[in-house]
């Protein structure tokens, strides 16, 4: 179900880690959810500097190093069908 988007991982060993993280992130939620029926479309990786993700690996970049601090796990919008599937999912889970 991985919306791919290109992602840029850089040679920074810090960045590339912490970009690699949220990726295989990112991407098991979306394998949980797809196997739970829900699919959220517009999952992504965010960065606070968005030209690292977008395929610029800010190697000439004074804040190349700051990037490297986190990346998060975007989910998106949904309709309102997937909202409702998402909470009856969250539901269930949290009624174990």
């Amino acid at each position: 179900m991985s919306t791919q988007r290109h992602i840029s991982h850089g040679d920074g060993p810090a960045g590339a880690a912490k970009i690699k993280e949220v990726v295989q992130a990112r991407d098991a939620l979306a394998d949980a959810l797809l196997r739970a029926g829900v699919q959220l479309p517009a999952m992504d990786v965010r960065t606070p500097w968005q030209d690292v993700v977008d395929g610029n690996d800010g190697a000439d970049d004074v804040d190349c190093g700051r990037a490297a601090r986190y990346a998060l796990v975007h989910l998106g919008v949904c309709s309102a069908p997937v909202a409702f599937a998402l909470a009856a999912v969250i539901n269930k889970g949290a009624g174990r």
